[in-house]
């Protein structure tokens, strides 16, 4: 099957042509001023013949966009302007990023040509067990220091700038540091965040986040974050050993053993200074497959990202989507309901089989081969929906974690709660890239600020199963329970595409479980209808998370789609009696490489405060 983008040159199966127009521009020394100006008239300029040559940023907020746009201008490469935007974001989007959390920092090396992890999960403290939250409920578990993850993110961002960056870490945080001293503006997304109970919990989050009176800082208040650039400025100056071995740790370790009073001492954190000391960062390789002739490239295990993804593209294949004299047009009630049986079965198989590879063996082989795929593949019925969707057995053809007494465990899931998180792409001028999806889970985490710090603890550790899962009698493996030092399961999916062994495209997106579904939607769009990076990003996305198959749904999909979807018997969302779709699922920021000559371009999304900012390196119009 051939589709726009699967038709350039009749060599490449990208449209280039389509995925390279029409993206955002801007000056290669941009100023806080012209990137606010920018954000307010949606971010972009439109240029269909030019591109860039000295690099891309794609970031969901202009002032983080433009941290990393310095870096780049100033001669780092994309793994410098990653980390000052990966600092940047702590500021201007505590309630999502920060060094109080962890996250997936994807890069590609242009020189070795090489793709790989730096993971900087969160991990669970050594006196973690598997029955923690037991009985508790999210809300509670989740703004108490018993949730919080040993935070990764300082030594990621340390550990991927001294193997590959060219900036000191110190250099990458002078942006970050400028932003909390000297304030932001508040925007609209922010303003709205602030307005959580859980910015009213703890007396420093209070303090920081609202007015005397008690009322959430409103829209265009200047906040400054003096605590937080003391803290960026102990690390600039010591490294990480503050973070978790000096007074940094200390005080981390004291705010965690703050409790929601409704756990009491159930909610007391168990993290010690030990744990923050033996923390490391792992160095992975992203799990592949192919697409219709595209190399996909994201995020393996701890996260279910990367294999629930492909495994859905892959049942997916057999479908001609993007032709829409067959029905498979965009937004189609057939394309739809596919995509949507694609995702009950991927989400099925996540729910069993998918933790963190460096406790339970997961069958990452078997998943996406072939030869379990095409048993999943047949349960897809365009013309019928699937009673129920189960977990299928992946394991015989998995020969890493075959065993002769394997078993088919059937097991209730827990999906991940939290629903807030960043996600970045850059690339550089010399071709490196990368896509980076950072969180500290829910919104404003566990609203734990660390006294006298500034930034926000996660609530990570509800991302582990809250009732232990493991069952011998059907063999299901726990894969996501809690233990000592291990990672909790994540959805969070830096994603590349690779043509001919280059990269072509990286995006991602947070949103909890359905950041899954983000990358999917996106990348289907870019792949199967011709989409530009741009209206890849802003087109309506919808999102299944269970296997039960309750639609989340964007507004822009027609009546007669979610009419003829109801009468296939899926569960969309209704209101006054009218199948509706009112809902927002994700941000996705993305960068794409012309293939044929280099050319760089990005794509933001107005889901947030998306922001483009290009590095010029050619002779040609502004």
């Amino acid at each position: 099957m051939k589709t726009k983008l699967l038709c350039m040159l009749g060599t490449i199966p990208l449209a280039v042509a389509a995925l390279t127009a029409g993206f955002a521009h801007a000056d290669n020394t941009p100023n806080a001023a012209q990137t606010e100006a920018r954000a307010h008239d949606h971010k972009h300029e439109h240029d269909h013949e030019h591109g860039f040559r000295k690099g891309v940023v794609a970031v969901s907020h202009p002032l983080a966009a433009e941290a990393g746009a310095r870096m780049l201008a100033e001669g780092g490469n994309a793994i410098d302007a990653a980390a000052a935007i990966q600092f940047a974001i702590n500021v201007v989007e505590p309630q999502f990023s920060g060094i109080g959390g962890g996250g997936f920092m994807m890069i590609y090396l242009a020189k070795t040509n090489e793709t790989f992890i730096v993971d900087s999960r969160e991990r669970a403290p050594a006196a973690a067990t598997p029955d923690m939250f037991l009985n508790q409920t999210f809300a509670n578990a989740s703004t108490s220091g018993h949730s919080v993850g040993v935070p990764g993110t300082v030594l990621g961002v340390e550990t991927a700038l001294k193997r590959w960056g060219t900036k000191s870490l110190a250099k990458t945080l002078e942006p970050a540091i400028a932003l909390a001293e000297s304030g932001f503006r508040v925007n609209r997304f922010l303003a709205a965040d602030i307005d959580n109970e859980r910015t009213a919990l703890q007396p420093e989050t209070r303090a920081v986040f609202r007015l005397p009176n008690g009322d959430p800082l409103p829209e265009g208040y200047l906040l400054t974050q003096p605590d937080l650039a003391k803290t960026f400025r102990l690390i600039a100056g010591q490294g990480s050993s503050v973070f978790y071995k000096g007074e940094i740790a200390k005080a981390i370790v004291d705010a965690q053993r703050r409790t929601n009073p409704a756990l009491g001492e159930a909610g007391v954190g168990r993290m010690t200074l030990e744990d923050l000391a033996r923390y490391d960062v792992a160095l992975r390789k992203p799990v592949e497959g192919t697409y219709r002739g595209v190399t996909v490239k994201s995020m393996s295990p701890p996260s279910s990202g990367g294999l629930t993804v492909i495994q859905m593209l892959k049942m997916l294949e057999q479908f001609p989507i993007g032709d829409a004299s067959q029905g498979f047009g965009f937004g189609s009630a057939r394309t739809v309901h596919v995509m949507t049986e694609a995702m009950r079965l991927g989400f099925a198989d996540r729910a069993v089989w998918m933790g963190d590879e460096d406790f339970v063996p997961v069958p990452k082989r078997g998943l996406i081969s072939s030869c379990y795929v095409n048993t999943r593949k047949p349960l897809i019925n365009p013309d019928q929906r699937l009673a129920t969707a189960t977990a299928g057995n992946p394991l015989p053809c998995d020969a890493e974690t075959v065993t002769a007494s394997t078993r088919i465990p059937v097991a209730p899931k827990e999906e991940e709660k939290g629903v807030h998180t960043t996600h970045f792409s850059v690339v550089d001028k010399h071709g490196n890239v990368v896509s980076y999806t950072t969180t500290i889970e829910n919104t404003w985490g566990t609203g734990i600020i660390v006294p006298g710090y500034g930034f926000l603890l996660n609530n990570e550790l509800t991302d582990f199963n809250f009732t232990p899962a493991r069952n011998e009698a059907t063999g299901n493996p726990g894969a996501n329970d809690v233990a000592p030092f291990k990672r909790p399961r994540s959805s969070m999916s830096p994603t590349m595409l690779f043509w001919k062994d280059r990269p072509i495209a990286a995006y991602g997106s947070p949103g909890g479980a359905t950041i899954i579904n983000s990358v999917l939607n996106v990348t289907l769009n870019l792949i199967d209808h011709g989409m530009t990076i741009q209206e890849a990003i802003d087109a309506p996305r919808f999102s299944v998370t269970s296997a039960g198959g309750a639609i989340t749904c964007e507004s822009g999909f027609s009546a007669e789609t979610l009419q003829r979807l109801v009468a296939l018997g899926h569960q969309v969302p209704v209101v006054n009696g009218v199948p509706t779709c009112n809902s927002r699922i994700g941000s996705v920021q993305g960068v794409v490489i012309d293939p044929r000559n280099g050319k760089q371009y990005g794509g933001a999304d107005q889901r947030r405060e998306g922001t483009v900012i290009g590095l010029k390196g050619w002779h040609g119009r502004n």
